[in-house]
């Protein structure tokens, strides 16, 4: 790598590193000026135990003193003890519902990246058909469809009508299947549209024309002229994606009762845990500025044109 690329590398780095700290900065602050606390749902607690647990979670503190603690446990991996399970720290909560987590957007981004492709292509080379206007009329509507709707939906046409699968629980195969096509379904009908709307402009470039006139097969046009220019606005539409299946995850892991981090994201908010909120908030904006940063290296080193 050369010094250019080195300070360029640098850069992107001290910029994600600025990033999560103005995030983890800003929600510790409007949680903490969030009206009411981790004990106000508590009913009947005499004032003297209300000012016990404050002291013992040392919420009694300034605001910046608790800032600068918790800053310094964050350093340390430790993301603090739970309000709402008592015998648990958050570390250990968010160790067992990351997991989760991961495999279902995993999965739900890998289909809807190889669906995408797939249906994207198809519908360009059939361009202005029938089939055509059906694929985007489909993804139109996926597009429309928010994760709250397309969720309830499955659920009442795979697991009440037809039977053919469970409607929530972990563990099993089967169990997976609901909640990957509800967080897949809507990023499925943006990479397809997105796909056509790329290989229609492959498919009329100089370099496919050029391509052509030297005679060469229909199997390796795609492969080594259409593919390569549809994977570069694909690599650009994968961090819009992840955030939008992070975003998702909350609501299908509270209807599907997945033991993930967005399950735990809406019990911590309801019952106001900070700490569990907060180590939410820290793991997902870490993975999300990792993976922002990530794929725009990539994509400045597979196109010289970004650098």
């Amino acid at each position: 790598m050369n010094t250019a690329g080195l300070r360029r590398g640098l850069l992107r780095l001290l910029e994600a590193l600025l990033t999560v700290w103005l995030l983890l900065s800003v929600c510790f602050v409007l949680l903490r000026w969030a009206p009411g606390g981790p004990f106000d749902q508590e009913r009947s607690v005499p004032d003297e135990v209300l000012a016990t647990l404050n002291a013992q979670y040392q919420l009694d503190q300034p605001l910046w003193r608790q800032y600068l603690r918790w800053l310094s446990d964050l350093a340390q991996g430790d993301l603090g003890p739970s309000f709402q399970y008592p015998d648990h720290r958050v570390t250990a909560l968010l160790a067992d519902a990351l997991p989760v987590t991961v495999m279902t957007g995993s999965a739900a981004l890998l289909f809807a990246v190889v669906g995408g492709l797939c249906i994207g292509m198809l519908a360009a080379h059939r361009h202005g058909s029938a089939l055509d206007r059906l694929l985007m009329s489909t993804s139109g509507l996926g597009l429309a469809l928010p994760k709250y709707v397309v969720a309830p939906v499955l659920v009442l046409l795979f697991a009440v009508w037809l039977r053919w699968l469970p409607a929530a629980g972990w563990g099993e195969p089967a169990q997976w299947v609901l909640p990957v096509l509800a967080l897949a379904l809507p990023n499925l009908a943006a990479s397809s549209r997105l796909v056509r709307a790329a290989t229609l402009e492959a498919l009329h470039s100089d370099a496919l024309r050029a391509a052509k006139a030297r005679g060469l097969s229909a199997t390796r046009l795609w492969l080594a002229h259409v593919l390569p220019l549809v994977a570069l606005p694909l690599l650009a539409w994968l961090s819009p994606a992840m955030i939008n299946l992070v975003s998702g995850s909350a609501v299908v892991e509270q209807i599907f009762s997945l033991p993930g981090l967005g399950r735990y994201f809406v019990q911590g908010a309801l019952n106001r845990d900070y700490t569990l909120v907060m180590g939410v908030v820290a793991v997902v904006g870490i993975a999300i500025v990792l993976i922002n940063t990530v794929v725009d290296l990539l994509r400045a080193w597979v196109d010289p044109r970004l650098r």
